[in-house]
């Protein structure tokens, strides 16, 4: 089942943090034309401009991976060990129905969506954490891509002056060209849940499977 995740933010950091903020708060809203929320850190307004699929690293860098080309083509974010995809703005209203139509609905899978009314915490603008070709790499992606006391980072980060809508991943997306006309567009949303949904299924399949092994291991022979 699809939840809605919002973000706690921490206490004020002192000057410095404060004035690092407003700066990155600027820069999405007169930049991107991004609606914020100021603090420290500042958070993004989720719903307006994007909605955001939260997913567990491992399995979103891998997806990524799996979707080629089309998994270059929209915003990612990385953050404490999890993956934000911007998607189109109502996505996350579409996930329940989507998981149910693709026989995902029930599975309990580690994959929520955060729509209007919620936030995310707003990756300060620059290098991302990962080059284009590490970011296609699941082991880069997901390892050590944090900022300073687990900040947000970008992944892949906003292109400014291109229209965010364009490059998100929506229903009517079918193999979009990208900026480069390379073919690298946003893929359908359909088959980006439904890559998503596979490698989470198979990292819980695999974590299930390693701890059933070393429970096996430590219990005592029996012989007949």
């Amino acid at each position: 089942m699809a939840a809605t995740r919002t973000v706690t933010v921490p206490p004020p950091r002192g000057p410095a943090a404060s004035a690092q903020g407003d700066r990155t708060r600027l820069w999405y809203e007169n930049v991107l034309g991004w609606p914020t929320v100021p603090g420290v850190p500042p958070r993004l307004v989720v719903g307006v401009a994007f909605d955001v699929l939260d997913v567990p690293a491992e399995a979103g860098c891998v997806a990524l991976e799996r979707l080629g080309a089309a998994g270059q083509g929209f915003p990612v974010a990385l953050q404490a060990g999890r993956l934000r995809l911007l998607v189109a703005p109502g996505s996350a209203g579409e996930l329940p129905g989507l998981l149910e139509w693709l026989e995902w609905g029930g599975a309990g899978l580690d994959l929520a969506a955060v729509g209007e009314g919620g936030f995310m915490d707003a990756p300060v603008p620059g290098a991302p954490a990962a080059g284009p070709g590490e970011a296609r790499s699941a082991g880069r992606c997901g390892r050590g891509g944090d900022g300073p006391q687990g900040a947000a980072v970008w992944l892949r980060p906003p292109e400014p002056g291109r229209e965010a809508g364009a490059s998100l991943p929506t229903l009517s997306a079918m193999g979009t060209r990208g900026s480069r006309g390379d073919g690298a567009g946003a893929p359908n949303l359909v088959r980006l849940v439904n890559t998503v949904a596979t490698q989470v299924h198979r990292v819980r399949l695999r974590r299930a499977g390693a701890g059933g092994a070393a429970r096996a291991e430590g219990q005592p022979l029996a012989f007949s």
